[in-house]
Protein backbone atom coordinates (compact mmCIF):
# COMPACT_ATOMS: atom_id res chain seq x y z
CA UNK A 1 0.00 0.00 0.00
CA UNK A 2 1.15 3.55 -0.91
CA UNK A 3 2.13 5.13 2.50
CA UNK A 4 2.01 8.36 1.10
CA UNK A 5 -0.31 10.88 2.58
CA UNK A 6 -3.99 10.76 1.09
CA UNK A 7 -5.35 13.44 -0.48
CA UNK A 8 -8.98 12.48 -0.42
CA UNK A 9 -11.00 15.25 1.41
CA UNK A 10 -12.76 13.60 4.46
CA UNK A 11 -16.53 14.23 5.43
CA UNK A 12 -18.55 12.57 7.87
CA UNK A 13 -22.01 11.95 7.65
CA UNK A 14 -23.20 14.01 10.30
CA UNK A 15 -21.98 17.59 10.16
CA UNK A 16 -19.87 17.31 13.50
CA UNK A 17 -17.71 14.80 13.04
CA UNK A 18 -17.55 13.81 16.53
CA UNK A 19 -21.21 13.00 17.07
CA UNK A 20 -20.82 9.41 16.74
CA UNK A 21 -20.44 8.38 20.12
CA UNK A 22 -23.59 10.72 21.17
CA UNK A 23 -25.51 9.06 18.08
CA UNK A 24 -25.09 5.77 19.88
CA UNK A 25 -25.71 6.67 23.00
CA UNK A 26 -28.82 8.52 22.67
CA UNK A 27 -29.95 7.68 18.85
CA UNK A 28 -29.76 9.52 16.05
CA UNK A 29 -33.45 11.48 15.96
CA UNK A 30 -32.15 12.43 19.73
CA UNK A 31 -28.24 13.15 19.46
CA UNK A 32 -28.39 14.75 15.58
CA UNK A 33 -31.27 17.30 16.82
CA UNK A 34 -28.64 18.76 18.95
CA UNK A 35 -26.04 19.10 16.08
CA UNK A 36 -24.87 22.91 15.60
CA UNK A 37 -23.99 22.54 12.18
CA UNK A 38 -26.62 20.67 10.93
CA UNK A 39 -27.59 23.42 8.22
CA UNK A 40 -24.62 22.50 5.96
CA UNK A 41 -25.91 19.20 5.13
CA UNK A 42 -28.71 20.93 2.92
CA UNK A 43 -30.91 20.33 4.99
CA UNK A 44 -34.40 22.26 5.83
CA UNK A 45 -35.30 21.57 9.70
CA UNK A 46 -33.43 19.87 12.11
CA UNK A 47 -35.57 17.02 12.36
CA UNK A 48 -35.32 16.00 8.36
CA UNK A 49 -31.40 16.35 8.95
CA UNK A 50 -31.57 13.91 12.28
CA UNK A 51 -33.58 11.37 9.89
CA UNK A 52 -31.21 11.45 6.62
CA UNK A 53 -27.82 12.00 8.26
CA UNK A 54 -28.37 8.26 10.22
CA UNK A 55 -28.98 6.94 6.55
CA UNK A 56 -26.38 8.47 4.35
CA UNK A 57 -22.59 7.07 4.56
CA UNK A 58 -23.14 6.53 0.64
CA UNK A 59 -23.92 10.11 0.25
CA UNK A 60 -21.11 10.80 2.54
CA UNK A 61 -18.77 8.82 0.36
CA UNK A 62 -19.35 10.15 -3.18
CA UNK A 63 -19.11 13.65 -1.45
CA UNK A 64 -15.57 12.79 -0.26
CA UNK A 65 -15.23 11.09 -4.21
CA UNK A 66 -16.72 14.61 -5.20
CA UNK A 67 -14.33 16.64 -3.34
CA UNK A 68 -11.31 15.11 -4.59
CA UNK A 69 -12.27 17.11 -7.81
CA UNK A 70 -12.95 19.97 -6.25
CA UNK A 71 -16.69 19.94 -6.15
CA UNK A 72 -18.54 20.31 -2.55
CA UNK A 73 -22.06 19.46 -2.68
CA UNK A 74 -23.87 18.90 0.58
CA UNK A 75 -25.39 14.86 1.82
CA UNK A 76 -28.51 15.81 2.20
CA UNK A 77 -28.79 17.29 -1.27
CA UNK A 78 -27.04 14.77 -2.70
CA UNK A 79 -29.49 12.43 -1.10
CA UNK A 80 -32.46 14.35 -2.76
CA UNK A 81 -31.07 13.96 -5.73
CA UNK A 82 -29.88 10.07 -5.70
CA UNK A 83 -33.73 9.90 -4.37
CA UNK A 84 -35.14 11.11 -7.73
CA UNK A 85 -33.47 7.97 -9.45
CA UNK A 86 -34.61 5.42 -7.05
CA UNK A 87 -31.27 5.52 -4.81
CA UNK A 88 -33.40 5.88 -1.63
CA UNK A 89 -37.21 4.99 -1.09
CA UNK A 90 -38.94 7.19 1.33
CA UNK A 91 -41.96 6.15 2.70
CA UNK A 92 -43.60 7.93 6.28
CA UNK A 93 -40.35 8.73 7.73
CA UNK A 94 -38.68 5.32 7.12
CA UNK A 95 -35.43 5.83 4.38
CA UNK A 96 -34.32 2.89 2.80
CA UNK A 97 -30.94 2.64 0.66
CA UNK A 98 -28.73 3.14 -0.67
CA UNK A 99 -29.71 0.73 -3.36
CA UNK A 100 -26.52 0.38 -5.75
CA UNK A 101 -28.00 -0.15 -9.10
CA UNK A 102 -30.33 3.26 -9.30
CA UNK A 103 -26.64 5.08 -7.54
CA UNK A 104 -24.69 4.03 -10.66
CA UNK A 105 -27.25 5.66 -12.70
CA UNK A 106 -27.66 8.68 -10.53
CA UNK A 107 -23.88 9.48 -10.35
CA UNK A 108 -23.17 8.75 -14.43
CA UNK A 109 -26.50 11.02 -14.75
CA UNK A 110 -25.12 13.96 -12.83
CA UNK A 111 -21.61 13.90 -12.25
CA UNK A 112 -20.37 11.81 -15.25
CA UNK A 113 -18.79 9.56 -12.66
CA UNK A 114 -18.09 5.96 -14.24
CA UNK A 115 -19.46 3.64 -11.51
CA UNK A 116 -19.59 -0.21 -11.17
CA UNK A 117 -21.72 -2.26 -8.94
CA UNK A 118 -19.75 -5.62 -7.83
CA UNK A 119 -21.14 -8.56 -5.58
CA UNK A 120 -19.17 -11.52 -4.64
CA UNK A 121 -16.23 -9.46 -4.09
CA UNK A 122 -13.55 -10.99 -1.64
CA UNK A 123 -11.43 -8.84 -0.08
CA UNK A 124 -8.28 -10.02 -1.87
CA UNK A 125 -10.16 -8.42 -4.98
CA UNK A 126 -9.74 -5.23 -4.23
CA UNK A 127 -6.37 -4.17 -4.78
CA UNK A 128 -7.11 -5.47 -8.41
CA UNK A 129 -10.46 -3.42 -8.14
CA UNK A 130 -8.93 -0.31 -7.09
CA UNK A 131 -6.11 -0.69 -10.18
CA UNK A 132 -8.79 -0.22 -12.73
CA UNK A 133 -10.76 2.37 -10.46
CA UNK A 134 -9.65 5.05 -8.73
CA UNK A 135 -12.08 4.11 -5.19
CA UNK A 136 -14.50 1.66 -3.84
CA UNK A 137 -17.24 1.86 -1.70
CA UNK A 138 -17.35 -0.97 0.37
CA UNK A 139 -20.48 -2.56 2.25
CA UNK A 140 -19.26 -3.37 6.03
CA UNK A 141 -20.46 -3.71 9.21
CA UNK A 142 -20.46 -0.07 10.90
CA UNK A 143 -18.78 -1.49 14.01
CA UNK A 144 -15.48 -1.51 11.85
CA UNK A 145 -14.70 1.28 14.15
CA UNK A 146 -13.54 -0.62 16.96
CA UNK A 147 -11.44 -3.36 14.86
CA UNK A 148 -10.42 -5.21 18.03
CA UNK A 149 -14.44 -6.28 18.17
CA UNK A 150 -15.94 -8.67 16.49
CA UNK A 151 -18.95 -7.80 14.61
CA UNK A 152 -22.14 -8.26 15.17
CA UNK A 153 -22.97 -9.26 11.11
CA UNK A 154 -21.22 -8.17 7.93
CA UNK A 155 -22.83 -5.15 5.64
CA UNK A 156 -24.90 -2.03 6.49
CA UNK A 157 -22.75 0.87 6.43
CA UNK A 158 -20.75 2.06 3.39
CA UNK A 159 -16.98 3.02 4.03
CA UNK A 160 -14.72 4.47 1.13
CA UNK A 161 -11.83 2.50 0.36
CA UNK A 162 -9.05 5.02 -1.27
CA UNK A 163 -5.83 2.43 -1.02
CA UNK A 164 -5.52 -1.56 -1.11
CA UNK A 165 -2.25 -3.76 -0.90
CA UNK A 166 -1.96 -6.76 0.80
CA UNK A 167 -0.12 -4.65 3.31
CA UNK A 168 -3.12 -2.84 4.27
CA UNK A 169 -6.37 -0.74 3.72
CA UNK A 170 -7.18 2.91 4.03
CA UNK A 171 -10.16 3.52 4.05
CA UNK A 172 -12.47 6.63 4.91
CA UNK A 173 -14.96 5.99 7.63
CA UNK A 174 -17.91 8.47 7.61
CA UNK A 175 -19.46 7.27 11.08
CA UNK A 176 -16.04 6.71 12.42
CA UNK A 177 -15.60 8.39 16.55
CA UNK A 178 -12.37 9.02 16.27
CA UNK A 179 -9.87 10.67 14.47
CA UNK A 180 -7.92 7.45 13.81
CA UNK A 181 -11.14 5.75 12.48
CA UNK A 182 -12.11 8.44 10.36
CA UNK A 183 -10.06 9.87 7.83
CA UNK A 184 -7.39 7.62 6.38
CA UNK A 185 -8.10 4.61 8.73
CA UNK A 186 -6.32 1.19 8.11
CA UNK A 187 -6.49 -2.00 8.85
CA UNK A 188 -4.83 -5.33 7.37
CA UNK A 189 -7.11 -7.30 4.95
CA UNK A 190 -7.49 -10.28 7.20
CA UNK A 191 -9.41 -7.74 9.96
CA UNK A 192 -11.19 -5.58 7.26
CA UNK A 193 -12.51 -8.91 5.70
CA UNK A 194 -14.20 -9.37 9.51
CA UNK A 195 -16.40 -6.71 8.41
CA UNK A 196 -16.74 -6.65 4.52
CA UNK A 197 -19.95 -8.05 3.28
CA UNK A 198 -18.00 -9.24 -0.04
CA UNK A 199 -20.18 -6.29 -2.19
CA UNK A 200 -19.82 -2.99 -3.13
CA UNK A 201 -19.27 -0.35 -5.83
CA UNK A 202 -16.03 0.67 -8.08
CA UNK A 203 -15.66 4.27 -9.14
CA UNK A 204 -13.60 6.11 -11.16
CA UNK A 205 -13.72 9.92 -11.86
Amino acid sequence: MDTSPETVPFFSQWETPDMTLAVLADGADVALRRDPLWRGSGAETPDEYAVWAANICGMACLKMILATRGEIVPTIDLARRCTRYGGYVVNEGSIRGLIYAPFVTFVKAEFGLEAQVMTNVATSDIPAILARSRFFIASVSSSIRWPEREPPSKGGHLVLVTAASDDGFRFHNPSGHTSATQANAVLSPADFDRFFANRGIAVTI
